[in-house]
């Protein structure tokens, strides 16, 4: 299956995955309207055997196939590592 990966303008390190080129018309308009206009980055066959980077390819594979487009949002930032004093205090 080939997915075309485009980047948002809007929102940083939020992509939409096509299951075809630039139909932009099975992203629903509220999500459009919040994140076009979209900048086209990659072209990727999502064989059964491809490893993505931040997301599941069979989690992208299955919603390309069901509704024809995939939304991979940012990553969630870690929640701070809070480290215990040698002198007891706590800050």
């Amino acid at each position: 299956m080939q997915a075309y990966v485009y980047k948002s303008q809007r929102k940083q390190d939020t992509f939409i995955y096509l299951a075809q080129r630039d139909v932009f018309d099975v992203i629903p308009a509220t999500l459009s309207a919040t994140l076009a206009p979209f900048t086209f980055v990659l072209e990727v066959a999502l064989t059964p055997e491809r490893r993505l980077a931040q997301v599941d390819a069979a989690l992208v594979r299955a919603n390309l196939a069901e509704h024809g487009f995939h939304l991979q949002l940012p990553p969630q930032p870690l929640a701070p590592v809070k480290i215990a004093r040698i002198d007891g205090r706590d800050d």
